[in-house]
């Protein structure tokens, strides 16, 4: 964990968002939460983060979802680099999904 995000206030905001308990929750807190740009800046990087796990091009994720080179190749870095948690994530869905959907990035 970076110390530099590492704070009381983080916790604080984590905790909120883990005791959200379904998509509906989410979008009232998010969209409370966050503005459109960034809620939509946050859900573009997921969505690059997973098309790289599915090894698709620069080209067709820039064409796919807007992304400039530079965001797609910072997302590129931390699924490489990182802390692994975008990992944690797609293993997670991928098991809530049985596995059975292909939009969810495979190891």
């Amino acid at each position: 964990m970076n110390k530099k995000v590492k704070s009381d206030a983080v916790d604080f905001l984590f905790d909120a968002i883990l005791c959200l308990e379904n998509r509906e929750e989410c979008y009232s807190f998010f969209e409370d939460l966050c503005t459109v740009n960034e809620l939509l800046s946050i859900s573009q990087r997921f969505e690059v983060a997973a098309m790289l796990k599915n090894h698709n091009t620069y080209l067709e994720i820039a064409e796919k979802t807007g992304a400039s080179t530079a965001t797609i190749s910072r997302v590129n870095r931390s699924l490489n680099y990182g802390n692994d948690g975008y990992e944690t994530v797609f293993k997670r869905l991928r098991r809530k999904k049985s596995l059975g959907d292909s939009e969810v990035p495979q190891a």
